[in-house]
């Protein structure tokens, strides 16, 4: 009865599927949530409405806590069902690391810290930013993000070196620059971090105007490293929208049933898990 229930609890907090209905509601309802809290933390910030409306925001705070907490620990306790974390111990061991189980647990701390260490001190106070972290949560419930963080998991050695090259590039383009512009502009261009914000708003092309060459010369180099900057920004775009194609195509590849329209794979995950539920009723028996 117990494991049928754990069951039951697992598929609907973690296998999304389109005839899961209270799957679709508690996403729905979670989501919603998080974009409450979301808008919340914002409102905050506005010192008017924190005065006016205190005690709202925190009862709201409190309903989303208990929301979020009692939805972790029932993730913790219903993640055995999975094979990957059958072990009563190491296997919820195993499910607490995971990036995703790590955002969960990032939403609720800073709610908890200050009531562990009563002290009102300024990092604990700065602890309820890390409330945006709820926003992360997201991925669990929508298809979309859960692609977007599956292209970024595959691409991420290619999007590194992108980066590693746009930070090459930003190194020697202000060093250059900070060599050239230094004997005209001496406090604009006074040290070479100084001369990265010239760099950063020049290969971004969003040129803001504050610091901009005045020499000859380094109008010229100015120009050049605006038009490599235009290209170098884009790669990254490049590498995800091919990401989006590759992970679209192979979707695509996997079979359904023809019948309940769900992917064989997971039917056959399905299948292991309840087989296994009647064998374990069976020893009980």
């Amino acid at each position: 009865m117990e494991q049928s229930f754990r069951n039951k609890i697992f598929s609907i907090l973690e296998i999304s599927s389109a005839r899961n209905w209270a799957n679709k509601c508690v996403n729905i309802f979670l989501m919603s949530l998080i974009s409450l809290n979301v808008i919340a933390v914002m409102l905050e910030t506005i010192e008017t409405l924190a005065d006016k409306y205190e005690n709202f925001f925190y009862f709201f705070e409190v309903f989303s806590v208990s929301i979020f907490t009692t939805e972790y620990l029932l993730r913790l306790w219903s993640c055995t069902t999975h094979p990957k974390y059958e072990n009563a111990l190491t296997g919820r061991i195993r499910f607490v690391i995971t990036p995703l189980a790590i955002v969960d647990l990032m939403a609720i701390v800073p709610f908890y810290l200050p009531l562990l260490i009563p002290i009102d001190l300024r990092f604990i106070r700065g602890l309820r930013l890390f409330r945006i972290f709820r926003l992360f949560k997201m991925t669990r419930y929508s298809e979309s993000l859960r692609t977007f963080w599956s292209v970024l998991r595959e691409k991420k050695e290619e999007l590194v070196i992108t980066l590693c090259v746009v930070f090459t590039l930003l190194l020697f383009a202000s060093t250059l620059m900070f060599y050239v512009e230094r004997e005209a502009q001496p406090k604009i261009f006074s040290s070479i971090p100084a001369a990265m914000w010239w760099g950063v708003v020049t290969l971004t092309t969003v040129g803001y105007g504050d610091i901009y060459p005045v020499t000859h010369f380094g109008k010229f180099l100015g120009a050049i490293i605006a038009i490599l900057g235009i290209g170098t920004f884009a790669m990254p775009a490049g590498i995800l929208a091919s990401g989006f194609s590759d992970f679209i195509s192979k979707k695509r590849e996997k079979k359904y049933c023809p019948h309940c329209g769900n992917e064989i794979d997971s039917i056959l995950a399905k299948s292991k898990v309840e087989s296994k539920e009647v064998m374990e009723s069976e020893k009980e028996g």
